[in-house]
Parts: C-alpha cells; sequence; structure tokens
C-alpha cells in the first residue's frame, strides 16, 4: 500500500527536482543564452526577469498524471514566418522563446501573423540513453490553432484546435543516435477564422486583446511502454464515500489490469479491469476553506508486472442544486450553500500575453484572488494550463470554465467547436476546482444551446452547466445567468434552476506607470483608490443583499486585472493591487462591520433629480468658443434638465434627447464661502465633457446608471470663482440608453462618532 509520504507530486518542489535532473540533457541542444532577449513591450510583470532561454516555464506540465522520466523541449526555438501557401523556409529568421507566443514580448519577437501566413518552429533534440528501447510521445500544451508536425522530416501528426492538448508517438521516426529535428508549422486566422479564439483580435481595442499564434504551452517529451496509460477520468462520489478512476489506455487485453492506490482508502474490486475503485471512509471533503488533494498512484499490470505508473490526485466535492430551507433553489458544495463571489478572469499578461510568464506568475492571480476575499474565479473564453487548474484544486478556488467563443456560423464551424467544447471538458474534468461549464458567453457565436448544454451535462454530470452566461438564456442548464454593468442584479427565482450574476462592476482606475497604453477605458471610472474601494464596497453590499432576498447564489466581478486598454481590474494589468485590499477581502466575505461613513454632501447648484434645471441645449455641432462665457448661445433651445431617453437606468428625463451629441450651457452661481472638496454630481450615458468657464474640468467615458459625484481637475477648480460662472457639458452616445445631467455638490467626511 501506498503511503502518503511517498506521494509529493502535489508540491512544487517535485516538478523541479525532476527538470534539475534532466537540465544536462535538454541545455546540450539549447543555443547560447546571449541570442536571447525579451522584445521591448509596453508593460512588463515583475517576473519576466525570472524568464530565460535555460528558465521558460520548466515545472512539470500535467500534475495530475505524473511520471518520473520526461524532457522538457521549451526554450530557443528557430522561427520563420512566410506565406501561408508556401513551403518550409530553407533558411529560418531567427530565435523565438517557447513557449511564448510570436505575439508576446517574452517570446523575443513580438510581431502578429496574419490569416495569409504560416508560423514555422524549429529545434533539435538528443534522446537520453536511458529511454532506448522505450515509445517516445511528443507533447504539446497548446499550439493555436492550426498545426503540423514533422519528425526528423517525417510528417507524424496534424491538429486543430487552440486550446487542448495533444500527444504523437515519433519513435519510429527517430534516427538511432545524434540529434532530432522537430519541424512545426501553424496557421492561425484569429478573427478572420470562424474557430474558438475567445477574445483574440488582430486590431485590439475595448473588450478585445492582442492574439496569440502558435505554441503557448510547454512542449515536452516522455518515454512510456508499449503499453502505458493515456489519460484518467476520476470521478469523486461523495455519498457513496469511494472514488472511481477508469483508466484509458494504449493496449488492453485479458492480460492487463489497473490497480489505483489511495493512502487510508480500501480497494474495491470491479469485474472492469480498466476501472479502479477505492473505499474512502470519512472522507475529508475539498473546498475553498479546506482544498485537501488526496494523493494517488494508478498502476498498470501486464500479468504480474507493472508496465506503466502515474502518479495523481484528486479532491473529493460535490456539487449540486438543491433548495435551502426557505425553498429556494441554492447551489450547493456538499450539501451546504456556499456564497459563490470572486473575478471575470481573462488570463492574460502583459508581457507573456497568453502565457504567463512563470508558474508563480500563474500561482499569484489565485492567490491574490483568495487574499481578496473571494472563493471563485469565472475563467473567460480562455482555457489555461493544467498547473492553473492545479493551483486552483491546492489553494481552494472554485471555477466556472468557459468554452472560448467563435463564430459557429458554418456546419464546419459548429462542427470544430463541439470537438474543442469535448476536448476541454474531457482534458480537465479531474479538476476539483471546476465547478460549472459555460458553453456560450452573451450569445457569442451561440447556436444549438439546449442540445448542447444536455450534451455536457451528459459527458459530465458531476458538474453544473451554464448553457449562456449573460443575456441570451435559453432556459436550460442548472443556472439562469445574467449580466449587469454596474450594479449587480438578479434572474427571478425558478422551480429547478439557480440564480446567478456572471458579470458586473467594472469599475474603472487607470493607474499611472502600470497601464498599458495612455488610452483606457471602464465601465466606471473611479478618480482614485479610495473612491474605488468604497465604490466596491457599495457593489458588494447590495450582491449580499440580493443574496438574501432574492436569492442570489454568485456574484462575478469584472475584472482581475486590467486587460491592455481595459482597466477595469482590482489588479493592474502588471499585478498591482489598486484599493484597500483588507476592506475589499471583507466586503467579499460580506462583511461590513468596518465600513467608513459615507460622505457628507451639500447641494451647490442642484441637478434635475428633484426640480428640473434650465439649460440651452443644441444637437448640432456648434462653432468654437462655446465652453465659454460670452458666446452667443440665443439660437440654442431651452428646455429642463434631464436630457436623455425614457428607460435608461436612473434617469430622469423632462427633455428629450435621442441623438448622437447633445451640447448644453447653463449660468449658474456659486456662494462666496471656503468648500471641503467640490465636486460635480452627474450622470451620464454615455462619455461626457464637463467646462467650468471655457476650461475642462472633468471628463468621463462610458456610462454610469445612477448620480453619483465625480472630482474635478485642478484646472477647473481654478477656473471657478464666487459668484456667476458657466458650466458647459458635451455627451456623446453610442447605443442603448442615453442620458446626462450635471450638477455641483461639496463633498466633505463624515464625522466620528
Amino acid at each position: 500500500m501506498l503511503d502518503s509520504k511517498s506521494l509529493t507530486v502535489f508540491s512544487a518542489a517535485r516538478p523541479a527536482l525532476l527538470m534539475l535532473c534532466l537540465c544536462a540533457t535538454w541545455c546540450d541542444a539549447q543555443p547560447a543564452a546571449a541570442a536571447w532577449a525579451p522584445a521591448k513591450g509596453p508593460l512588463m510583470t515583475k517576473w519576466a526577469a525570472d524568464v530565460s532561454s535555460e528558465k521558460a516555464l520548466p515545472e512539470y506540465p500535467r500534475p495530475q498524471m505524473v511520471r518520473k522520466d520526461w524532457q522538457n523541449l521549451n526554450g530557443l526555438w528557430d522561427f520563420a514566418v512566410t506565406a501561408k501557401e508556401d513551403a518550409q523556409p530553407a533558411q529560418f529568421e531567427g530565435k523565438i522563446l517557447v513557449p511564448y507566443p510570436i505575439e508576446s514580448a517574452l517570446s523575443g519577437v513580438m510581431r502578429q501573423v496574419s490569416e495569409k501566413e504560416r508560423l514555422w518552429y524549429r529545434r533539435t533534440f538528443n534522446v537520453p540513453a536511458a529511454w532506448k528501447g522505450q515509445r517516445i510521445l511528443l507533447h504539446f500544451g497548446a499550439i493555436d490553432w492550426e498545426s503540423i508536425v514533422t519528425v526528423n522530416g517525417k510528417k507524424v501528426g496534424k491538429h486543430k484546435g487552440g486550446y487542448d492538448s495533444f500527444s504523437l508517438d515519433i519513435t519510429d521516426t527517430l534516427k538511432a543516435s545524434g540529434p532530432q529535428e522537430i519541424v512545426v508549422s501553424v496557421w492561425d486566422p484569429t478573427n478572420s477564422g470562424s474557430q474558438p479564439r475567445g477574445k483574440q483580435v488582430h486590431k485590439p481595442g475595448g473588450i478585445m486583446y492582442t492574439p496569440t499564434t502558435g505554441i503557448w504551452q510547454t512542449v515536452w517529451l516522455e518515454p512510456v511502454g508499449e503499453s502505458y496509460i493515456k489519460s484518467l477520468t476520476i470521478t469523486p462520489d461523495v455519498d457513496g464515500g469511494r472514488v472511481v478512476v477508469d483508466v484509458h489506455t494504449s493496449l488492453a487485453g485479458e492480460r492487463y489490469y489497473v490497480e489505483v492506490e489511495v493512502p487510508g482508502g480500501k480497494p474495491v474490486h470491479d469485474s472492469n479491469p480498466l476501472r479502479g475503485i477505492v473505499k474512502i471512509d470519512a472522507s475529508r471533503l475539498w473546498s475553498p476553506d479546506d482544498p485537501y488533494l488526496y494523493p494517488m498512484r494508478v498502476k498498470w499490470f501486464e500479468g504480474e508486472k507493472v508496465v506503466d505508473s502515474v502518479d495523481s490526485y484528486f479532491g473529493m466535492r460535490k456539487i449540486e442544486i438543491a433548495k435551502d430551507d426557505k425553498g429556494v433553489n441554492r447551489i450547493m458544495l456538499n450539501g451546504k450553500f456556499v456564497m459563490q463571489v470572486g473575478f471575470l478572469d481573462q488570463g492574460f499578461w502583459p508581457d507573456g500575453i497568453y502565457t504567463a510568464p512563470t508558474d508563480a506568475a500563474l500561482r499569484y492571480d489565485i492567490e491574490m484572488t483568495r487574499k481578496l476575499g473571494m472563493n471563485l474565479a469565472r475563467k473567460h473564453v480562455k482555457v489555461e494550463p493544467e498547473r492553473w487548474y492545479y493551483w486552483a484544486d491546492k489553494l481552494g478556488l472554485l471555477v466556472w470554465q468557459d468554452m472560448p467563443a467563435g463564430d459557429n456560423k458554418t456546419g464546419e464551424a459548429k462542427k470544430q467547436f463541439e470537438v474543442e467544447l469535448e476536448a476541454m471538458v474531457q482534458t480537465h474534468r479531474n479538476h476539483p476546482s471546476i465547478i460549472m461549464w459555460v458553453v456560450f458567453n452573451e450569445g457569442w457565436g451561440q447556436h444549438d444551446t439546449e442540445r448542447l448544454a444536455a450534451w455536457v451535462k451528459e459527458m459530465d454530470p458531476s458538474r453544473l452547466v451554464n448553457n449562456a452566461s449573460g443575456w441570451t438564456d435559453r432556459k436550460c442548464g442548472d443556472v439562469h445567468d445574467v449580466h449587469s454593468y454596474p450594479n449587480p442584479q438578479c434572474p427571478p427565482t425558478e422551480e429547478k434552476r439557480a440564480c446567478v450574476l456572471g458579470e458586473f462592476g467594472g469599475l474603472g482606475l487607470p493607474v499611472e506607470g502600470h497601464m498599458w497604453k495612455k488610452e483606457h477605458w471602464g465601465y466606471k471610472g473611479m478618480a482614485d483608490a479610495e473612491e474605488l474601494t468604497r465604490t466596491y464596497e457599495k457593489l458588494l453590499r447590495s450582491v449580499y443583499a440580493l443574496k438574501d432576498s432574492a436569492g442570489l447564489c454568485a456574484a462575478v466581478y469584472t475584472q482581475t486585472t486590467d486587460c491592455e486598454v481595459e482597466c477595469n481590474g482590482l489588479l493592474t494589468y502588471d499585478r498591482l493591487v489598486k484599493g484597500d485590499l483588507a476592506r475589499i477581502a471583507a466586503a467579499n466575505r460580506g462583511d461590513f462591520s468596518k465600513v467608513p461613513p459615507p460622505p457628507v454632501t451639500k447641494t451647490v447648484v442642484p441637478t434635475s433629480e428633484e426640480t428640473g434645471q434650465p439649460w440651452r441645449y443644441t444637437t448640432g455641432k456648434p462653432a468654437d468658443g462655446w465652453t465659454k462665457p460670452g458666446f452667443d448661445d440665443s439660437a440654442w433651445k431651452k428646455g429642463p434638465g434631464g436630457f436623455g431617453t425614457e428607460g435608461t437606468p436612473g434617469a430622469v428625463v423632462r427633455t428629450e434627447w435621442k441623438t448622437a451629441d447633445i451640447w448644453l450651457r447653463r449660468e449658474m452661481a456659486v456662494p462666496d464661502q471656503k468648500f471641503t472638496s467640490l465636486q460635480f454630481r452627474v450622470h451620464h450615458d454615455e462619455d461626457v465633457e464637463i467646462y467650468l468657464n471655457g476650461v475642462l474640468a472633468c471628463k468621463l467615458n462610458g456610462f454610469q446608471g445612477e448620480y453619483e459625484e465625480r472630482p474635478m481637475t485642478p484646472e477647473g477648480k481654478a477656473a471657478l470663482k464666487p459668484g456667476k460662472n458657466l458650466i458647459a457639458v458635451h455627451c456623446k452616445q453610442t447605443g442603448g440608453g442615453q442620458y446626462v445631467d450635471v450638477g455641483l455638490v461639496d463633498v466633505a467626511p463624515a464625522k466620528a462618532k
């Protein structure tokens, strides 16, 4: 029987030790370190300094199926970019650091590849002498998107799919001795194609980001016997107090059978030679508060001989929909309702794009999510390397896993979507952290929803299925998921499904020195870290109120980090926490006991919330100088604020405005007195510019669903004077509701009691 001390594969240390054992083999074929340096990217993380040509994600890449012998092929490869239809080039352009995508700074190249081009990789390796007589498998963690692999000039495989791993038996192509050559060619149409690609686009902007082309996860070799374990399907049975392990092998027959060993467990006989069942009395259940992982060893026998053995792990946990004591459907973890609060996690990096610079960086995002008081991450239209889910398992993070979106307009595209959807489920289903599969996001490429949701549930009945997160629900699956920005909402309770909030928030705060570009946007702009913290606390108070009053089971905040020009993260793109960590963590846990009282506001110039205030307005672009006192606005129309369309959230419409732009002017009297902090009270949908006496005093992007205080620029404050002043406003709208209204308030801190 296996003892628990003998299974240390789940620590970060063992893969590193394995790597050290193989370092000489790996390094023999590596070019000199001086041949590589990262490209000059817009922004780098602190972990980029730990990356080198000899140290590019050296950790063992498959923590749930570990063998002691392996060889990492990450490092410097030759690369070239040719026309799509061209043959392999005779000469390669230079060096690229694998597995960082060519678009990333850490690749050393940092360039895009179009749909009319093909990316080529080449490198050599040596087979260790100790592996003689064994089959040699070549593993790719992920290549985006269509790849062709040759070894020593012979084609060994072709693969389509940007997020799933694949393996090739290259034994019969290997030379008896000396260097062996691998060549990989990749074609990736990005958003010019229909394949699943998530948020990758050729022209990044807004909520869409830089694409990833080619190899972006670890490449590695592994020796195995003629009959070997290909994969495992691990099914924890909490109610039955057992774990069931189905073993998928390269060969099977009467003389082959499997044994599964779990410390403290009791093997249970099963007539299926490919199945191992272990009884676990008084199971220690996996949860975010106690993410206990059982170590496990799976042995594959031919007669009395062990022909293969892998180390693995699993968590005993159960996820289901059931009614609470009030008859409301709840998401139950191990039979108990656990309120889920977490991030919408994009999984992008400023220096590695789709690929985290190091394993420590990968772990950091999950550690910070937990430190911020969250227990959930919705992995958004991206599938991560296995080690991300390993850290989620180990650190106790619940995961909703999205299927990456594509266009899915044709029969062939729909077929490919299903191929990659099945690969995602089957590849990652052993991770206890994953509790929900999300088939579609907001209608992106949505099709055959009812059938696909039922199919995923049939493939994996042990988890929940979300048919569509946000706005395009088809009344199937286990949850009804809505999106609401910025303020949280909850869908109506149902008889069979639970209510969840798949996206909300989006509080935008750019941080100087930690930005991808000067350009930035957020769903709702914040002035500073204190306002971000205070507003976040307000949003989470609403989330917990909806939990109690409306049956809300989960809330997903947008988002973990800033992503390129999108500054909605609670962390910057290079992973700096923006707000007050302790207060945010308390709010995420539903603890508002230490929330400071809100500031005291006094009206200086009223908005039109209570009484319509008189404005001059025009919807045709005015002449220069319209923001300044003395401008002739006599030809402009007169009307009471606010201006907009009925139905816009939080709007008090007194004058209809339906065009793309509106310009407003209003004289106001400011008392001659000392103010604590003059700020605008404003409701805008969408972008608004506010001028005081001809000086730009406030600029806000996006929209907000209610009146709020927004800070004034120092130049605006300087332009304001006692007595008569002119306030001028320009608001621009692109779609959906629209509204604008502005007033002036004095904001003072609440007095301590």
